[in-house]
This record gives structure tokens, sequence and C-alpha cells, in this order.
């Protein structure tokens, strides 16, 4: 893509985010009640709606937690596990790529410790290691993605390694979203025990010295 090219598609993205962020067009994310009503009246067309909004809610940042608790408040535990991970998948690779084709020369000047660091850790078994990172309860999902499309990795083990990271945690917000829809307390009280299962292995992984240093390689902190 030649520059002028890129440089335009980018500032149309940002505008977009923008108008996005500032007129809250993705505000009903974050209301379990309009999001189900939403996918009732709306079937299919709903569903793509919804997944596309939760791409690019969690694809400028949002956090994926808050969409899983609500898309299983909307469409019970399991369901709300699948739709979230796919829509937090997709704006994943959305940042992967929009990093990767229009954002790396000035992104590397931001990051190029990290990308070096992220390069060095993630040229073997990158799915593995994007699977750890993803499973810690440290870092920033939106540096993580920025970063490994700046840097040199395959975007496939990327992409399967996030998505499978990303399950236990939006299964756990997910089961606790259908358990307030329903009032089911099992639900609930299985969804407080695996994310203090979650949280042990995070825990366990982060204090060994492999996964701590992978943790550095995207942390949000400078």
């Amino acid at each position: 893509m030649p520059n002028q090219a890129r440089w335009l598609f980018f500032a149309a993205l940002a505008l977009v985010s923008y108008l996005a962020i500032h007129y809250g067009w993705l505000d009903f994310l974050a209301n379990e009640n309009q999001v189900a009503s939403y996918l009732h009246n709306h079937g299919i067309t709903g569903f793509l709606v919804v997944t596309l909004a939760g791409a690019a809610f969690t694809g400028i940042g949002a956090p994926r937690q808050l969409l899983a608790f609500v898309l299983g408040f909307a469409m019970g535990g399991i369901n709300g596990t699948i739709l979230s991970s796919l829509a937090t998948a997709i704006g994943a690779a959305g940042c992967f790529f929009t990093a990767r084709w229009l954002l790396r020369e000035s992104l590397t000047r931001r990051f190029g410790h990290r990308m070096r660091q992220f390069d060095q850790l993630f040229r073997d078994q990158t799915l593995i290691k994007v699977l750890m990172v993803r499973l810690l309860p440290v870092g920033s999902n939106l540096v993580t993605n920025l970063v490994a499309g700046c840097s040199g990795i395959r975007f496939a083990p990327f992409l399967v390694g996030s998505t499978l990271g990303y399950i236990p945690q939006m299964l756990v917000f997910a089961l606790a979203g259908a358990g307030i829809g329903s009032a089911d307390q099992y639900q609930l009280l299985l969804s407080v025990v695996l994310f203090i299962l979650a949280s042990l292995i995070g825990a366990l992984l982060y204090h060994n010295h492999r996964a701590r240093t992978l943790a550095n390689s995207v942390s949000d902190q400078s």
C-alpha cells in the first residue's frame, strides 16, 4: 500500500475512532439490558453488529472482561464466552494489522526497546508464549496487540495463541454475567471459583522468571 494511501486510511480510522468515543457509539456495549434487547430484536444482524462493535470496543483498549460480562448476561455463559472471545480476537487482529501496515515506523520509535524484546522472546514457540502472556493477569491487551504487529512475528500463531488465552477469563466473566442475569447462584459461584483458579495460575506464571520477562515485555509501564 503506498504511503499516501496508508496515511489516508489511518486518518479515516483515527477519525472514526474519535467520533465513536466522543459520541458514545459503543457505550451500549456496557449496558447488558440494551445488548440483550438488541440481540433479541435483531436476530442474525444483531449478532453481527454486536460482534463487530465488540471488536472495535476491545480493539481501542476497552476491557474485554466487561464485554464478556455483558454478553454472558445477554446470551448465557457459554454463548457469551464464544461471542466475546470471537469479538476480542477480531479486535486483536485489527490492531495487529493496523500496527503492521500503518504504524510500524512511528511505534518502533516509541516502543523500540519493547519490540526488540518481543522479537527475541517470541521468535520461537510464538503460539505458546502469546498464550502465556494472555493468561497472565498483568500487561496491556492493546499494547500487546500493537507491539506484536510492529514486530516480526507471524500473524497465525499470534491470533491462535491470543484466542486460546482469552477464553478462560472470558468464561469467568461471562458466567458471572449469566449468573446475575438469571439469578443463578451456582453460575455465580462457579465464576468466582474459576476466577480464583485463573488468578492462582496467573500468579504462579508470574513468579516464574521466564513468565515475568514475558509480562514485562508487554507491560504498559514505561
